[in-house]
């Protein structure tokens, strides 16, 4: 799978804040195969499991119009 922009965002905020993947997990309240999937940029996601996940970096997703 290729790494997408959120994946890749995610997975720095994860390790910028000393975070394992089972960390992140417990902290945010969502699984442990939804992290991995995110990190490794599968395309379909939950979009509310997304923004419970940021939530604890203080991001969220939104919908921005293409250039």
């Amino acid at each position: 799978m290729e790494r997408t922009k959120l994946s890749l965002v995610v997975k720095a905020l994860r390790k910028e804040n000393g975070l394992t993947q089972e960390d992140l997990a417990m902290k945010s309240g969502v699984g442990l195969c939804f992290i991995r999937n995110l990190e490794q940029g599968k395309l379909s996601l939950r979009m509310d499991k997304v923004n419970q996940l940021l939530d604890l970096f203080n991001y969220e997703l939104t919908a921005t119009k293409r250039s």
